[in-house]
């Protein structure tokens, strides 16, 4: 049994750890400084209880082991004035030929981690201090943990079974090489998930490069994804680094896989087969180590068999594919959404949280939310700026929800006066505003979503007097 321990903590040893020997003995000293730089640590000494407390402040060792009796000041009195000073005292381990001697006692109950007596068993003493860095290695795998939790509750907000299996999904694949096909609506969530998957991934400290296709001229997508030599086409005054050369050792998140023209999924294709590809105007393979996650709101196998998606690049993108659900599925998630919205979106730094009535709370409940948790965001925040950060209350909510939610009512309309090419603009407004909505604001997003090129759609802005924002 002593000789497992004896192997177990050298092998658990963690070298350049710092520890204080305090003891008034040298022999004592000398024979632990020999055994603890045998097992990898670094070591400082004290003699007294006054060099105790002029060492620890400066140095700041990880771990104290202090004789219980020394002539100047006991252990007890260390313990107390260095809790005076505000250090902590659970990191010191008592050397004592009392074990269970009333001192002992007060100074476990003092704080102090763990007491060893004398005449020492090496191989106890190892184990006292091996296992003190061990739970203190769990207590900040704890913290991580926590903090990794609330950054993951920050970016993903919902408890509804639907949204379980997602973050069981995520946990279960985010740590493999596979590539991942996330699957959903515009304004799920997409993205977010991306950014979790990257975040949980052996290549977490390498960058995560997010390439958004939709927003990309079919003429720029292969310079843009893979870059350019100088003078290889019209324009091209100087190389350029391609976003998978920047992605190296970490992550490319292809937002919108599902609009990429075939003869560009042929060269993705390759590069997801073969590890390289070459820029625009160059015959160079660049070798690359990168993750790939890609994204769409198609469904890929339909577009596969409309021809429009090549099945062995959709094949090896799917390898593990996430679905996440809209929120109109959902709406359970609803009110903890708006609760995470407004406490991020208040009306000054400064102000409160604003607050939801009830009215307008089921209002938002009710509605299908076709733009999905990206419009309701969007709702909440202009909602927090119309009531100033106080009540939100159903009429705040008008901008958005009740005109989406409202039913024209064309016999009011006739008896209004409006007139057809009225009503047609209005309608035209209003889509237009939608497919910004949707397209968080990119001219050629929204464009494709509208089916009109980019010169139409600000041609059309210009009109409805709109700025181009959603």
């Amino acid at each position: 049994m002593e000789r497992t321990h004896r192997e177990t903590a050298s092998k658990r040893a963690a070298p350049a750890k710092r520890i204080l020997i305090a003891d008034d003995d040298a022999a004592t000293r000398s024979m632990l400084i020999e055994l603890l730089k045998g097992e990898g640590y670094d070591t400082l000494e004290a003699k007294s209880g006054s060099e105790v407390l002029r060492i620890v402040p400066v140095e700041e060792p990880d771990l104290l082991l202090i004789d219980l009796r020394m002539p100047d000041q006991d252990g007890i009195q260390i313990l107390k004035r260095l809790s005076a000073q505000e250090i902590s005292v659970g990191n010191v381990i008592l050397m004592t030929a009392y074990g269970t001697s009333s001192t002992t006692i007060e100074a476990m109950h003092l704080g102090a981690y763990d007491y060893i007596t004398k005449p020492f068993d090496v191989d106890r003493v190892l184990f006292t201090i091996h296992r003190y860095f061990e739970r203190q290695q769990l207590a900040q795998e704890l913290v991580r943990s926590k903090q990794e939790t609330k950054a993951l509750s920050e970016r993903i907000v919902g408890n509804t079974p639907q949204m379980q299996d997602v973050y069981k999904m995520i946990g279960q694949v985010a740590a493999s090489e596979a590539n991942v096909l996330i699957i959903g609506e515009t304004g799920a969530g997409k993205e977010s998930i991306a950014e979790m998957l990257h975040e949980y991934s052996s290549h977490s400290k390498g960058p995560l490069v997010k390439v958004n296709l939709t927003a990309l001229p079919a003429t720029l997508m292969e310079s843009e994804l893979f870059g350019h030599e100088k003078g290889s086409f019209t324009g091209a005054d100087r190389q350029r680094i391609g976003r998978f050369e920047m992605a190296h050792k970490g992550t490319i998140f292809l937002d919108e896989i599902g609009d990429m023209g075939l003869p560009l999924q042929a060269k993705l294709l390759r590069v997801l087969q073969e590890r390289e590809f070459e820029r625009v105007g160059s015959s160079q393979s660049i070798k690359v180590d990168v993750r790939v996650i890609a994204a769409t709101n198609k469904d890929l196998r339909a577009e596969v068999d409309a021809g429009r998606f090549r099945e062995d690049l959709y094949h090896r993108l799917a390898v593990i594919t996430i679905h996440v659900p809209p929120l109109r599925e959902r709406k359970d998630d609803v009110p903890l959404l708006v609760e995470h919205f407004l406490q991020k979106h208040r009306f000054s730094d400064s102000s409160a949280p604003a607050r939801m009535s009830e009215e307008a709370l089921q209002r938002l409940v009710q509605y299908d939310w076709p733009g999905n948790v990206r419009e309701l965001e969007h709702t909440v925040e202009r909602a927090v700026v119309l009531a100033r950060g106080g009540v939100i209350t159903a009429d705040h909510l008008a901008m958005e929800v009740d005109r989406e939610i409202a039913i024209i009512d064309l016999n009011q309309r006739l008896t209004d006066g409006t007139t057809l090419a009225e009503l047609l603009a209005a309608t035209e407004m209003r889509y237009i505003q939608r497919a910004l909505l949707r397209s968080d604001s990119n001219h050629h997003a929204a464009a494709k979503l509208l089916g009109i090129d980019v010169a139409t759609l600000e041609k059309k802005l210009a009109e409805h007097g709109l700025d181009g924002r959603a």
